[in-house]
């Protein structure tokens, strides 16, 4: 009778020799990504990239995700201009096990997730794998230079082999040990901002980032990007900026730009063309695809904005009417969405959104408008988040994202098909100095043949305590 997850940590920063000093579980980001990177990765912005400079942060972990956490020891010692970063962890993970045909040797099929065990079948997965994680940061700050180097290794208790004969999963990581190796700088030359990343894993398997930012004029500024992640590159806590889940059989370019065009007037802009030199879900051969964004941004004033954007989107996935070998198809989406905030009194802030939504071959439709307020009582310390939102898609192609208010330290962006409503309401307050509760209620409630049909409930809570 003990809870599923338990997580805590010590933690110690401080200015001289020993920046940090992580005891327990802790999260960790080194230089682009690649190698090290347990963070939330939301994919590359057209707009805005994220990924500008690297970076080395050693820091606890907050989240409730049951894995990619490192559950050990990690510090950070500078001198000078030298900065060296140490970590070391063991940890359980889920997994599905496996035996040879003999019965003779277990070997890992795949890892579980999600980390919900309310089923016997789910149960026996849990923390049935150990794994050591250890390694190593070491960089130096020139005048206007930085090079770091990067090192990580993976042992785990029991060898990951492939599971049937999938052609994608040809180039997948097996075995029971993974080292990969690193190599990044990042460097300012007049308005000129240089970042770059080399990572290699045993098998010679490459991950390459380049970039750079410049600023020709004070209202103007220009990035690019370019990636190359060999299929075979294998990275357990690494996230590196792409398109796909994995840092891995992706080659792509991005270029964008943001103009101060007037006073208060911003427009911004964006593409991204990728590559896929071997198969990837729903697509069983090379392949590639296409990401445009241009936005407008306006605020008058500092209570009230103004946002439009226009969305083309370009993939190929399988055509499962066709025989044998399937054909690849292009799917086109193009979205425009339109909103816009203000805020009547400092504690209360009224949104409004609508995106309309198209998807080619198919024709597919879809819209949602939704409006929410976020209200916080002067008398309590007591703050209000609550939106309501209808939608109706022809289907799922042309399903429409949204990104909803949630728990600390946790996020939610529902994909809204069919016909419906979304509405949630979620409430905190602060108890004292030394608490905080967060309650969220949510409903979806969907249109079936013109009569209501299902309701999908969910409640969320969450209590912070500070000692």
């Amino acid at each position: 009778p003990l809870p599923d997850f338990m997580s805590a940590h010590l933690a110690y920063s401080g200015r001289g020799l020993i920046r940090r000093i992580v005891v327990g579980d802790y999260s960790a980001r080194f230089g682009q990504g690649t190698n090290i990177n347990t963070g939330i990765s939301r994919g590359i912005s057209l707009t805005s990239p994220g990924y500008l400079s690297a970076s080395d942060e050693i820091k606890p972990y907050t989240s409730t995700q049951e894995s990619r956490f490192f559950r050990g020891v990690a510090a950070e010692i500078s001198i000078k201009n030298l900065e060296l970063s140490m970590f070391f962890s063991k940890n359980h993970t889920d997994a599905t096990i496996s035996s040879e045909s003999d019965s003779s040797n277990n070997y890992i099929e795949s890892f579980y997730l999600a980390g919900v065990h309310n089923t016997p079948a789910l149960f026996r997965k849990k923390d049935v794998v150990s794994e050591l994680a250890y390694g190593l940061t070491l960089s130096y700050n020139f005048n206007n230079l930085r090079i770091g180097l990067v090192w990580s290794e993976n042992r785990f208790s029991l060898p990951l082999n492939l599971a049937g004969n999938d052609p994608e999963k040809i180039f997948n990581f097996t075995g029971d040990r993974n080292n990969i190796y690193t190599i990044y700088y990042n460097s300012v030359v007049r308005k000129i901002l240089l970042y770059g990343e080399l990572s290699s894993n045993d098998n010679k398997k490459l991950a390459v980032i380049q970039g750079i930012s410049f600023r020709p004029s004070d209202r103007l500024t220009i990035n690019f990007l370019f990636r190359k992640y060999n299929a075979g590159f294998s990275t357990f806590y690494g996230q590196g900026p792409g398109t796909g889940s994995k840092t891995s059989n992706e080659t792509g370019l991005l270029g964008n730009f943001t103009f101060e065009a007037a006073r208060h007037l911003f427009i911004s802009g964006g593409c991204d063309i990728q590559s896929f030199p071997w198969l990837k879900y729903r697509c069983s051969a090379p392949s590639y695809g296409v990401r445009q964004e241009l936005r407008i941004h306006f605020m008058p004033s500092e209570k009230l904005s103004f946002d439009a954007s226009y969305n083309y989107r370009l993939s190929m996935v399988d055509n499962s009417a066709t025989k044998g070998i399937p054909d690849q198809e292009k799917v086109i989406t193009r979205t425009l969405k339109s909103s816009a905030r203000y805020s009547i009194q400092n504690n209360l802030t009224l949104g409004t959104r609508i995106d309309y939504k198209i998807a080619y071959p198919s024709g597919s439709r879809g819209m949602i408008l939704f409006q929410e307020i976020n209200y916080s009582f002067r008398r309590v310390p007591v703050t209000i988040w609550a939106r309501y939102c209808i939608f109706n898609t022809d289907d799922w192609l042309s399903r429409i994202y949204t990104y909803e208010n949630d728990l600390l330290y946790s996020f939610s962006i529902p994909a809204l098909a069919g016909e419906g409503s979304r509405s949630y309401v979620m409430a905190k307050w602060k108890i004292s100095d030394f608490a905080e509760l967060r309650i969220k209620y949510g409903m979806t409630s969907l249109v079936t043949n013109g009569k209501s049909g299902e309701n999908t409930n969910e409640i969320k809570m969450q209590l912070r305590v500070w000692f």
